[in-house]
């Protein structure tokens, strides 16, 4: 930058001094006592424009080595790559796999287990069921077990037996899969309201977490817990 003021000092200088010398040189050389090259104000014109464009070409390229750093398009400068995940200092690890596991995931998964919770809201525990695999690890409160897809067909007919409606809110979902691509699930946030065969209601807050394997549920991890009562 101090370069850059100074090539623009020493032209403002030379432009000065030029214009101030230049109409006197012919009568500076006639009076001259001594022999000398004959100067003419025509070549020290084309001089000092030779000069002037060698100083205005210093100060472009001056100009352009300080340019600021990137910016990307909403103007703001490009940071340089963060490395601190690499610090992160957590109080917990998880027990299967290290810290930042996971990716986000093909939201085509998110809606086919959509469609499958869809179905069972409708009371269609058949469709419910099409994108389960032959066998699910199912687990809820009070239960953990690897069952049939008879099975598992046979206890949501159960349930809808002993209900008159049933009504999902749904608050989230995301896809996520594991860096090694080895592992996929499906995570729903959700409130499920139910109306019994005595008209009784029931709100429950539900999260879901489904693993997906070659298309198909193989996992169905709900934990629930219900909305107090309204006084």
């Amino acid at each position: 930058m101090q370069q850059k003021y100074f090539f623009i000092y020493l032209l403002k200088i030379t432009l000065i001094n030029s214009e101030a010398i230049l109409p006197h040189l012919p009568g500076l050389i006639r009076t001259s006592s001594k022999p000398t090259i004959a100067y003419s104000p025509s070549i020290i014109n084309t001089n000092m424009k030779k000069f002037i464009i060698i100083a205005c070409i210093s100060i472009f390229a001056i100009g352009c080595s300080n340019q600021p750093a990137s910016k990307d398009s909403t103007g703001a400068a490009s940071p340089a790559s963060d490395s601190s995940a690499d610090k992160i200092d957590y109080a917990y690890l998880p027990e299967g796999h290290q810290p930042d596991y996971w990716d986000r995931g093909d939201q085509k998964k998110v809606a086919l287990v959509l469609k499958s919770l869809k179905a069972f809201e409708n009371g269609n525990v058949e469709e419910c069921l099409v994108p389960f695999a032959d066998s699910v690890a199912w687990s809820f409160d009070g239960f953990d077990a690897k069952i049939s897809k008879d099975t598992l067909r046979a206890m949501l007919k159960d349930a809808w037996n002993h209900m008159s409606s049933v009504k999902i809110r749904m608050n989230d979902y995301e896809a996520v899969i594991s860096k090694d691509k080895k592992e996929e699930f499906v995570t729903l946030w959700y409130k499920q309201i139910t109306t019994d065969k005595k008209g009784k209601t029931d709100s429950i807050a539900c999260v879901d977490d489904l693993k997906i394997e070659n298309g198909k549920i193989t996992v169905l991890d709900e934990k629930s817990r219900k909305y107090p009562v309204k006084k």
